[in-house]
């Protein structure tokens, strides 16, 4: 794909939970456009993976602990003293219903989403700044379609399988504090905007993807590299005017 349009040479990115399914992606695209990337994940040997397939800086950091995202934030401003490309799309996938989520899991997710959100941003908001003096800095949070409407029950075998409260009610939070954020953040040159992807499951059982097709407008799930033109619009000058968007790439599921 010809990224000539949306060209982040010079620039630097950032990309949390880039170890993931779209986080890979989202990576690839990134340092693809000529961005400085910044792969950030828990995992070390996936990152170590990544790192051999894609040209980005490898990072450690569990960005719900407060000390490795200061230390992140210290590495990033030690090597290059400004962040053009902030994204946030760190969140761990695991199944259930009401009846079996607790307490611990909202509390879990919500760090995830938003207390991590706004670590990264109390972080790196210097480097943001720096930043908007000769571009267009953003934050782009990655939310997901089960933020804006609720799971169809009948298309998982079994309530443990389900795409549990926790998650959506996170991301729908999520959101909400990035459409705060790009108000806040806006007079300082800093746009913040969110990215909701629709289906892109990792593989499968083939008859769940079959249902999961079927629930989509363009009758197919999505492949990873359609969440990258949505990601490079945000990423760069050329949507210097977009803040407090979210663009939805979900096939049509949340038109129905």
């Amino acid at each position: 794909m010809s990224t000539d349009l949306f060209d982040l040479s010079g620039r630097v990115a950032l990309v949390t939970g880039a170890t993931g399914r779209l986080g890979r992606e989202m990576t690839r695209a990134l340092a693809g456009a000529g961005a400085r990337t910044w792969a950030v994940a828990r995992d070390e040997g996936r990152l170590a993976d990544l790192a051999g397939e894609v040209d980005c800086v490898p990072l450690r950091c569990d960005v719900t602990d407060d000390a490795d995202v200061a230390a992140l934030a210290g590495e990033v401003r030690a090597t290059g003293g400004r962040l053009d490309v902030l994204v946030h799309n760190a969140h761990v996938g695991r199944g259930g219903s009401l009846a079996s989520t607790t307490a611990a899991d909202f509390a879990e997710a919500t760090d995830l989403a938003l207390g991590a959100f706004a670590r990264l941003l109390a972080a790196t908001k210097d480097l943001l700044r720096r930043a908007a003096g000769d571009g267009s800095p953003c934050v782009i949070t990655v939310a997901s379609m089960y933020g804006l409407v609720a799971p169809r029950l009948d298309l998982y075998d079994s309530a443990a399988s389900r795409n549990p409260p926790h998650y959506g009610a996170a991301k729908a939070g999520l959101l909400q504090l990035s459409r705060y954020a790009a108000v806040e953040l806006a007079p300082l040159g800093i746009r913040v905007n969110s990215i909701t992807p629709g289906p892109f499951p990792g593989g499968g059982d083939p008859a769940f993807l079959a249902r999961l097709a079927r629930q989509v407008p363009l009758g197919r799930v999505g492949a990873p590299p359609e969440i990258a033109t949505a990601l490079l619009f945000l990423a760069s000058p050329r949507s210097s005017f977009v803040t407090g968007a979210n663009v939805v790439v979900d096939g049509g599921w949340t038109a129905w």
